[in-house]
């Protein structure tokens, strides 16, 4: 099965994605991330209009709270019928316990759960960051080696993580634990603020199971064949 690269719609407005969607084709339907600059200007009525047009939704909020305020949250997302959300791990054991069962709860009968992920160390922070900021003291990848491992105890489904952690995740949880992963772009693009990328064919060589990609796209002359050329190359199609 083919498979599509997520495209981080990091807009503003619901009329910034009307004026984006009108370079793909209607039948095209899309993986969409939608973050928190967007849900929170538009709130749930943007996830309803994506989906009513048939595109899949990943919404990336990250949350990171008590367990029972994760667990009542994850409820109400649930009943958005998005395919992925996402808390971070950084909350620890209980709290991804908590938001797991809230999604659970949430789900209505004969609809499927959302795939729930955990955010280990974003992929804009470097290791000395990590030291300075977090007085986190063993290296980037033991943290979120560390990270992962908590987030399947507390049964989640995956992590989203840099592409360059995906193997070592992979053996110290199951190949079945799924690792998104952010920070993608294609060969000779701007990194921008990410410090830890891929491009979109390595990542899948050493087995990403999804891609997140923004700027290549959003920001392309042609977004419609800028999207085509990623996801061939994520498909091992070029």
């Amino acid at each position: 099965m083919e498979q599509r690269p997520i495209i981080a719609f990091d807009f503003a407005s619901k009329q910034e994605i009307e004026t984006f969607l009108t370079h793909f084709p209607l039948e095209e339907k899309l993986f969409i991330k939608i973050g928190m600059e967007l849900f929170y200007q538009e709130g749930p009525a943007i996830v309803n209009f994506l989906r009513a047009q048939g595109h899949d939704i990943f919404l990336d909020l990250k949350l990171h709270d008590i367990p029972n305020t994760v667990q009542k949250a994850m409820r109400g997302i649930a009943k958005m019928g998005v395919k992925i959300t996402n808390v971070h791990a950084a909350g620890g054991v209980e709290m991804m316990s908590a938001a797991k069962q809230g999604l659970i709860e949430g789900t209505s009968e004969g609809q499927s759960i959302p795939e729930l992920i955990a955010v280990t160390q974003l992929t804009s922070t470097s290791e000395e960051q990590m030291h300075e900021d977090q007085l986190i003291n063993v290296s980037l990848q033991e943290s979120v080696l560390h990270y992962a491992k908590c987030a399947k105890k507390a049964g989640l489904d995956g992590v989203v993580c840099s592409a360059h952690e995906v193997e070592k995740i992979h053996e110290a949880t199951s190949q079945d634990f799924i690792c998104l992963t952010p920070g993608i772009r294609p060969k000779g693009a701007s990194v921008g603020d990410q410090k830890r990328v891929m491009t979109p064919d390595k990542a899948r060589a050493i087995g990403s199971n999804y891609i997140v990609v923004g700027r290549p796209i959003t920001q392309a002359k042609d977004p419609y064949q800028s999207y085509l050329k990623i996801k061939q190359e994520w498909n091992g199609e070029v």
